[in-house]
């Protein structure tokens, strides 16, 4: 019979083997069976931080079950657009139920999309259909594949062990803030897509879906070109599922010519703000960092009468040009599962409002963010490089152009330059109102060695396809918005539990 024990503290000097020995006193007889179910970190009193684990044991062997699911379905044709988390754990649900999906993905496979990144990188050289944003596993890719989420989705489990099952450490299982890293990734995203196609599924790279044909309310294929040879085709399904991340424009605005119901959305614009990391783990480990992973934080401020708040934040990671149409700079942060880079960064978010983007038609926040890309290409110098600047200059509305204890990381390079020329002004008040008052939660935050790196501005998805009750379009059934791009999700791990509540969804309407 397997126990399961919950709290048991382990001191951050002590080696993970001492759990053993704890389980078989709890026990009163030698572990044969033993898992950690769950491993989070307490640092609440930094004289004393410690490991807490939730375990599972037992003195005899246990053979652990594993679901099965019914395959006694029909095998009706489904295209999934996109290949991000939603896109993939969608087939990778379908796969198992029996159906064959068909993935349609307008950037490259992460072999040569890797490759086209770097040459961004290096060269600004870009790829505006691979690169970031767009190819095999999304913009989750190059963003240290972290898998902590604030939603508590039924289906957040099944996406962990699927990433488990094709090679992510198996201890995202049970940490607490679990991450894959991108490094880590490549070779998880090849797994996955060996299993898809070993099941009869199918992938076309570089296709970008340009149309929708109906047949009366419902949808009847879609007309896709190839983005290298410019060649079109039809792809005949019984159902599409649109999982299209929160960057693709310029589908947002082919699925309107087609009267797909979309909606505005509020989202947040900023900069990302990167610091050495080792004074990050001093800050929230104090002398025990020594011996501790690189440290992450998350901060929220309402100081300056706009909420501000930090997300995704790589420990150990880099800031990487992140742009997806030409004439535009993004910034995102990325690490390797190592988390060992000199600096620490995150993005730090302002939140704005549809009444901030001068009008409030449909693409009306689309526009004001392509803006905001324009004008940081212009102040970077027009080649890709990012406008970067120190905390203290953008405090004091100072240039003295020069970076000191922290350097930026950005992989494309960096032009000095006033940030405030590229942001709203109410977005750089409320900065100013936010980052002292993140200081007094997190020491050294606010130090004016730290470097700001502009823009952030693909947060979320600034239209929502809505979808009702089936997750279908409400406007044309038998297509599903999914994930990000669908404005129902965020993140890796809640964009793939989306994905697969939509496959359960249309097995269940097949089958």
């Amino acid at each position: 019979m397997i126990k399961r024990f919950d709290n048991i503290k382990l001191s951050v000097f002590k080696s993970e083997s001492a759990l053993i020995n704890i389980a078989s006193r709890k026990l009163g007889a030698p572990v044969k069976y033993f898992k950690i179910i769950k491993k989070s970190l307490d640092a609440r009193d930094k004289a004393n931080i410690c490991w807490v684990y939730s375990v599972a044991c037992s003195c005899t062997e246990e053979a652990e079950c594993r679901q099965k699911f019914d395959l006694s379905c029909t095998t009706p044709r489904i295209a999934i657009v996109g290949s991000g988390p939603a896109g993939l754990m969608c087939a990778l649900r379908l796969v198992d139920h029996g159906i064959a999906p068909i993935i349609l993905e307008r950037g490259q496979s992460v072999e040569l999309r890797r490759a086209a990144c770097n040459k961004f990188f290096t060269e600004h050289t870009l790829d505006s259909d691979s690169n970031v944003q767009f190819g095999e596993g999304g913009a989750g890719t190059f963003s240290d594949g972290k898998l902590n989420t604030q939603t508590h989705d039924g289906f957040n489990r099944d996406v962990l062990e699927y990433f488990a099952r094709f090679g992510a450490p198996e201890e995202i299982l049970y940490l607490n803030k679990p991450h894959i890293g991108s490094d880590k990734l490549f070779d998880v995203l090849r797994a996955i897509r060996a299993h898809i196609i070993s099941r009869g599924g199918s992938f076309m790279f570089d296709t970008r879906v340009v149309g929708i044909e109906k047949r009366g309310e419902e949808l009847a294929g879609l007309n896709v070109v190839d983005v290298r040879t410019g060649k079109s085709s039809f792809i005949a399904c019984d159902a599409a599922v649109l999982a299209i991340g929160h960057s693709a424009r310029d589908t947002f605005q082919m699925l309107d010519v087609h009267g797909v119901f979309m909606e505005p959305r509020d989202f947040a614009v900023g900069v990302r703000i990167e610091h050495l990391a080792r004074d990050i783990n001093f800050a929230q480990y104090g002398k025990a960092s020594s011996c501790l992973p690189a440290a992450d934080y998350k901060l929220v401020s309402h100081a300056g009468g706009r909420t501000v708040f930090t997300f995704c934040m790589c420990p150990g990671g880099v800031v990487i040009p992140a742009a997806s149409e030409e004439g535009g700079v993004v910034v995102n942060g990325m690490s390797l599962y190592a988390r060992s880079g000199t600096n620490s960064n995150c993005a730090l978010m302002v939140q704005m409002r549809r009444t901030d983007f001068g009008s409030d038609d449909l693409f009306s926040g689309m526009r004001f963010q392509r803006k905001l890309e324009e004008r940081a290409f212009a102040l970077g110098g027009g080649d890709y490089r990012a406008p970067a600047m120190t905390l203290g200059d953008f405090m004091s509305d100072k240039i003295c152009g020069d970076f000191s204890d922290v350097k930026p990381s950005y992989a494309a390079g960096v032009k000095y330059a006033p940030l405030s020329q590229v942001l709203p002004s109410v977005a750089v008040e409320a900065l100013k109102s936010a980052i002292p008052d993140m200081d007094r939660k997190l020491r050294g935050f606010a130090s004016p060695h730290a470097v700001l790196t502009g823009v952030e501005s693909r947060f979320s998805s600034p239209v929502r396809i809505v979808r009702g009750q089936s997750l279908e379009s409400i406007s044309l059934k038998n297509l599903y918005p999914c994930g990000e791009g669908s404005g129902y999700s965020g993140g890796i791990t809640s964009s793939a539990a989306d994905g697969i509540r939509v496959a359960e969804r249309i097995f269940e309407k097949f089958r």
